[in-house]
């Protein structure tokens, strides 16, 4: 039998501790000789990076214990904090000191690197006997060197190259004498423009390179075929697709199996992979067009889209020649898989999760018409086996903005969807114009835009749902983190769509962030918004702080102290704006927190303050929830 309950008051299974478990996120894996490696977050380790490992007989065990801690901070979001041979040595990054670690057999973690206090290593790779890593090496200057180099057995570090702002996916050929590399410089970042470079490895260095791409697109990800064959990623027709050449050699790049679809994203952590050539000349590659597939490319360019669980977020972490390991979120989780070219796919870590399919709401892909042209999002409709609404009642909603800006969602639910929608209320996740997954027109509908089209966006997908009666347009709130704080805030200043707002880390004031930000996203907001010093009055009008005045729904802030990204003074100024204009609102610092809340303790006390906070203001009593106190 079901009941009828009114939205927002259903009874769930799915706590905060649940969900904070029900996720984990994953930080590379890799096929260590006939084992399968992954690095995992433990929120109930503080939300350290583990190694973990499944041995050929399905046996798991813990390969980096605490109270070691693989994550790098190389651009601050890191990413290749670790990398493994085939004989089971572990190299990684330690958190607390940024230098590298090597763990071999049986043996203790050894310092490997350093140790300097001003280097940072992140982006590790092995290949063909070789360790690479990117290197950062912060000193009196506002901008870091970095330069891709060679760690030694013994512990020396040798700069094979640097000559540009930024490097990163470094690829050795296979007989050792080439290298392959992305770079770019400020003001770009490296889903604006990048250059592939090539060089001939010297005694161990490259003292000379071409650029094989043009420099006015944003080519990702080198892999060899050979000594002599490079696939690469490269956007000038708009999409990311594959692209095949021959260094050196007087012919131009060919597309391999061309498509109105991306392979390839937002660079933001180095490590990330979209594709990986098979031993046999057969490509596997992940394809987004909104949602992600795996698809199989064989020699003819023709594509097989492969059926795997995950359709969300894909990663092409490794491969041994004949399969290849991917990261991802399915129905229910998200894990690693081990998927083989005839697309079998068996999971081999996380996901998993106990919980019945019925609890998870299904992504309904959905669009509206907006001032600047058709917006993206998936709708998740309250879910619950047992409940249902009153008849006479639409279901409150929360619109998630993502940040970034320039990310992007698939249509899979997380656990922090379904511990919403099992309470009876109903989420919007928006692909907002600057997205990617849509091509670079969609994403450079951004460009010197943020803060218009992104609310603009945001608020079109609201009113939109409301006015095709699927959403209570009284009780419809927005939240995001980061870059999507900074929407949260502008829309609630701006608009009069939201009844409540959540940010998480959001940015405030434009000026504050270029002024205090890190060097990756130091010259980000000359394409979001312009360059300073001339575009100082689009800074002012645009920053949420400068229309205090338009403030009038309840907000709650959650901001991480230690936050290098966004500081806890953007918070706090948008705090004491709301204080001095008495609108309802509640902030929450949480000690020992960065940019992205990892420890298992803060994700279940927000969720719950968030839970808390909208049914205060949207007039539903949360079963089991404290009421959060509002200021």
């Amino acid at each position: 039998m079901v009941d009828t309950l009114p939205y927002g008051s259903w009874p769930s299974p799915l706590s905060a501790e649940w969900a904070s478990a029900a996720s984990p996120r994953f930080e590379g894996a890799a096929f260590v000789g006939d084992e399968v490696w992954w690095g995992e977050s433990v929120p109930t380790e503080g939300g350290r990076t583990a190694v973990r490992r499944r041995a050929a007989d399905g046996s798991v065990e813990t390969v980096l214990p605490a109270p070691w801690n693989a994550r790098s901070a190389v651009h601050e979001y890191g990413g290749g904090s670790w990398a493994a041979s085939d004989d089971g040595r572990l190299w990684f990054v330690e958190k607390a000191d940024q230098q590298v670690w090597e763990l071999a057999p049986g043996q203790r973690p050894r310092l490997l690197t350093g140790p300097d206090g001003d280097t940072r290593y992140g982006g590790l790779r092995w290949q063909h006997g070789v360790l690479l890593a990117v290197q950062e090496r912060h000193g009196d200057g506002p901008v870091p060197r970095r330069a891709i180099v060679r760690i030694d057995p013994a512990g020396d570090v040798t700069e094979v190259v640097a000559g540009s702002t930024f490097v990163a996916q470094p690829a050795l050929s296979p007989d050792g004498t080439r290298l392959a590399w992305i770079a770019w410089d400020h003001p770009d970042m490296p889903w604006d423009r990048t250059r592939l470079r090539v060089g001939t490895v010297v005694d161990g260095a490259v003292p000379e390179w071409a650029s094989i791409t043009s420099g006015e697109t944003a080519a990702l990800q080198p892999e060899w075929v050979d000594a002599g064959a490079l696939l690469y990623l490269d956007d000038p027709t708009g999409r990311w697709n594959l692209w095949h050449t021959r260094p050196g050699v007087v012919e131009a790049a060919t597309a391999v199996a061309p498509a109105d679809a991306d392979t390839g994203g937002g660079l933001w952590v180095l490590g990330l992979r979209w594709y990986a050539p098979l031993r046999d000349g057969r490509i596997i590659a992940i394809r987004t067009n909104g949602a992600d597939e795996l698809i199989l490319i064989d020699a003819a360019g023709a594509a097989t889209v492969l059926d795997v669980p995950p359709t969300a977020r894909l990663v092409v972490e490794d491969t041994d020649g004949e399969r290849v390991l991917i990261s991802g979120a399915a129905v229910g989780g998200s894990g690693i898989w081990l998927v083989s070219a005839d697309g079998a796919a068996e999971q081999v870590a996380g996901g998993g999760s106990d919980t019945p399919l019925e609890w998870y709401p299904t992504g309904r892909p959905v669009s509206f018409a907006g001032i600047h042209g058709e917006v993206h999002a998936y709708e998740y409709a309250p879910t619950h086996p047992d409940v249902t609404g009153p008849a006479d009642e639409l279901p409150p909603y929360v619109v998630f903005v993502h940040g970034g800006p320039t990310a992007h969602v698939g249509g899979v639910a997380d656990s922090k969807t379904a511990f919403f929608t099992s309470r009876g209320i109903g989420v919007l996740d928006v692909n907002y114009g600057g997205s990617t997954g849509y091509g670079r027109a969609y994403r450079e509908r951004l460009k010197g835009q943020w803060g218009v089209v992104d609310v603009d966006d945001v608020a079109a997908a609201a009113a939109g749902l409301a006015a095709a009666g699927r959403a209570d347009a009284g009780r419809i709130a927005i939240e995001g983190g980061s870059a999507g704080g900074w929407t949260v805030l502008a829309a609630l200043a701006t608009t009069d769509v939201f009844g409540a707002g959540i940010s998480r880390y959001g940015v405030a004031d434009a000026r504050a962030l270029a002024a205090d930000t890190h060097d990756f996203e130091a010259r980000y907001l000359d394409g979001l918004i312009g360059p300073l010093p001339e575009a100082e009055e689009i800074y002012l009008e645009r920053s949420p702080l400068s229309h205090a005045d338009g403030f009038t729904v309840p907000v709650l802030l959650l901001q991480g102290a230690d936050d290098a990204v966004v500081p806890p003074a953007q918070s706090e100024a948008i705090r004491d704006a709301l204080r001095a204009n008495g609108v309802p609102h509640a902030y929450v610092l949480y000690p020992g927190e960065g940019h992205g809340f990892r420890k298992a303790e803060t994700i279940v006390h927000s969720l719950e303050s968030e839970l808390a906070f909208l049914g205060q203001v949207f007039g539903f009593a949360p079963p089991g929830i404290p009421p959060l106190p509002l200021s």
